[in-house]
């Protein structure tokens, strides 16, 4: 399993950015096609909303990569 931390610069990210931002996606447009194919989960539930806004303290789960998100 590969873990990453990821600082978030401000109140929230959004789910299709933050798969671009740490480099499971290309870009923000392929963020969306993985969130749309429900491919994600955030806090153990599959997450289908492309734009949802993730803040401190929550987990990103993709196939084997976990990401955490904190506060910069």
């Amino acid at each position: 399993m590969r873990a990453i931390e990821f600082a978030i610069q401000g109140e929230y990210v959004e789910l299709n950015q933050l798969l671009k931002l740490v480099g499971i996606a290309d870009s923000g447009g392929a963020g969306k096609a993985i969130v749309a194919r429900g491919e994600v989960s955030v806090d153990g539930q599959i997450e289908m909303r492309k734009t949802c806004k993730l803040r401190p303290g929550q987990m990103v789960s993709l196939g084997n990569i976990r990401i955490r998100l904190t506060e910069s």
